[in-house]
């Protein structure tokens, strides 16, 4: 089962990290610096007061994520972002697979090849990606949106509602998580709420 272009559009949009440009001439923070800010970012999330503050705190966390990348990871990253852009989603597989022998410990190479997967219908292989991701990331939002979307594909409607709750304890304001969230527990508890 192949997800169509409108899921792939979605997938892009919602999910895809912000890569960092082509190297520049700002300094980025030491990997320790950056781990600890992050994590501090993650903390703050779940409490920002509106929609601005919690989507502004989403793209530094992105923004710090994507910096985690070495300039030849981040290269094959964009390359295989742009693959999935135009519907290339198996030359897409081939870049992050390629990301990920470079540098196996990037979360968003695994989260990012999980999405080439579902667009290729690879249910399992994209879950598995999920579960690596997070591993890796464990408080990854948009690894948990996924794999929300994913298990729903699957069938396993109450799992798709675990996964996104959980993403929506950690980002109260991830885009369009609260109707998605409504419409997981209309679909698996039969609720209104």
């Amino acid at each position: 089962m192949r997800a169509g272009p409108l899921l792939c559009s979605l997938l892009l949009s919602a999910l895809c990290p912000v890569l960092a440009p082509a190297q520049t001439l700002v300094q980025t923070p030491a990997p320790e610096a950056r781990r600890g800010e992050v994590e501090r970012l993650l903390d703050a999330l779940p409490a920002a007061p509106d929609e601005t503050a919690g989507r502004a705190l989403e793209a530094r966390i992105r923004g710090l994520w994507a910096q985690q990348a070495s300039p030849t990871v981040a290269l094959l990253m964009r390359r295989g972002q742009r693959n999935l852009e135009t519907e290339a989603a198996g030359d897409a597989v081939e870049d992050f697979d390629a990301a990920l022998v470079l540098q196996p410990t990037y979360a968003e190479a695994w989260l990012m090849r999980a999405q080439a997967l579902l667009v290729l219908g690879d249910l399992a292989a994209a879950t598995q990606d999920l579960r690596q991701a997070l591993v890796l990331q464990p408080r990854h939002f948009g690894a948990l949106t996924l794999l929300s979307m994913v298990r729903e594909q699957a069938g396993d409607r109450e799992g798709a509602l675990r996964a996104m709750q959980e993403a929506v304890s950690l980002h109260p304001w991830i885009s369009g998580g609260a109707e998605r969230l409504r419409a997981l527990r209309r679909r698996a508890l039969g609720e209104d709420a």
